[in-house]
């Protein structure tokens, strides 16, 4: 597309609004930058003749527009946005403008969104097309904004993308797309749970091949989208399974064992999941099979999720703090083996969500709960072996004098961490400095 004199309006300065700014103005595009923050981060790499606006939005600036490129943390119902739009004004995200240079060079895309296990799938991907010795562009919601990737010569595109993404995404035409599952997820953003759904389906819009999850209904096309090959992955009826078989757990691809379970480095059955999902991808998009068994057997995970940080005393400390949603933590529990009782760590910013799907995992005789932070009262009334805290921190004192060999400590908190974290990977690194504390 020719965006050579547009008057384009880029909302945001953060990692991804910053890569719109350089890929429109190498395309000789007029560009200006608004930034609802007051002093925001990326003012310092904007490039000196870009006009910023910053504290609100510029609502002449935006009518002014022939296209704004919105930032996936600004929501499309934001009425200076639908006011744009009542006047023609063409609005967009970074993976619009990605998608239609993409398109035009003909490369292939494989498209990955879920409410859970998106990053972990779209890192063991490319890891099993590198492996297969393929030239390999992984970004979107993870890495590498979208548009940087186009700076380099790639074979193939894996791209992480979000509901918030996709919300703002025309023109994917993915080789293979995925939506891994969908549970109730910012909910402070969406009107209810199929607000939500619909905007993840977009993602199987004009696609070849949609990998969806037998076991979960809500990841399969609706008949809006148009994918002209459907696979499955699951425990039952699906095209790649987890099955068990003399006490062993095996991947199996379209009848076939693929991989002993217990050959990979990866734990848990939501991780076993994920592992199909990667599996069914890759193999849609030509991958070989030496590669994806390659990347199965060597791929250790991605940190924050679910991933053994301190092994002491026969008690194992568990950091899950990516599990910022409901879903995340379900999945967590769902499957785990324990050896001894289990210490679970619960609390953060909910985002809105209801917690209820928890109490049937959690009441248990074996499972304790400590809960913190802004919602951590509402967890805590799910079970009664639930403790009330201010912060992390104080949860884990409290829980340490009582562990005992074969014990779990598990960071899941179904919650976002903003409420005393800048981050979930602060609240994880934090989890994992206080267990390596001695006892």
């Amino acid at each position: 597309m020719d965006y050579k004199n547009k008057k384009i309006s880029v909302i945001g300065l953060g990692k991804t609004g910053l890569s719109c700014v350089d890929f429109l103005l190498k395309k000789q595009a007029n560009v200006r930058v608004i930034d609802t923050r007051t002093n925001p981060s990326g003012v310092a790499q904007l490039a000196k003749n870009v006009p910023l606006h910053t504290g609100e939005l510029n609502q002449d600036w935006l009518l002014q527009s022939d296209m704004i490129v919105i930032s996936p943390g600004l929501a499309v119902k934001t009425p200076e946005i639908q006011t744009a739009l009542r006047c023609g004004v063409e609005v967009v995200g970074d993976i619009e403008l990605f998608c239609r240079e993409a398109n035009a060079l003909n490369k292939p895309i494989i498209a990955i969104t879920g409410s859970n296990g998106k990053s972990t799938v779209t890192t063991l991907v490319t890891e099993m097309a590198k492996a297969d010795g393929l030239k390999v562009g992984m970004g979107g919601n993870i890495g590498i904004p979208a548009l940087s990737l186009l700076e380099q010569d790639y074979d193939l595109y894996v791209l992480e993308l979000s509901s918030f993404q996709l919300e703002t995404t025309y023109s994917l035409k993915a080789k293979v797309a995925t939506v891994l599952n969908v549970t109730e997820d910012h909910m402070n953003r969406y009107t209810n749970l199929e607000d939500y759904r619909q905007a993840k389906l977009r993602i199987y819009a004009n696609c070849h091949t949609a990998i969806v999850n037998a076991q979960d209904p809500l990841s399969k096309e609706d008949g809006q989208q148009s994918a002209q090959v459907q696979l499955s992955f699951g425990e039952d009826n699906a095209d790649y399974q987890l099955k068990s078989e003399n006490g062993r757990l095996y991947l199996m691809a379209e009848g076939e064992i693929l991989l002993p379970c217990d050959e990979m480095k990866l734990v848990g059955r939501h991780n076993y999941m994920n592992a199909l999902a990667a599996t069914a991808l890759a193999q849609a998009a030509g991958v070989k099979t030496h590669g994806i068994l390659t990347a199965l057997r060597t791929f250790t995970g991605l940190e924050h999720r679910f991933q053994l940080v301190h092994h002491a005393d026969g008690i194992r400390w568990i950091n899950d703090s990516k599990a910022t949603n409901v879903g995340s933590t379900v999945a967590a529990l769902t499957g785990l083996h324990l050896e001894g009782r289990l210490h679970l760590l619960l609390g953060g910013d909910g985002k809105g969500t209801d917690f209820s799907e928890l109490a049937e995992l959690i009441n248990k005789p074996e499972i304790f709960c400590y809960c913190f932070g802004q919602d951590g009262r509402q967890l805590a009334a799910l079970s009664a072996q639930s403790q009330l805290f201010d912060t992390m921190e104080q949860a884990i004192e409290a829980l340490r004098p009582s562990l005992k060999n074969g014990d779990m400590v598990l960071l899941s908190p179904a919650c976002a961490s903003l409420d005393q974290f800048v981050s979930f990977e602060k609240r994880g690194e934090e989890f994992a400095r206080l267990a390596q504390l001695s006892r």
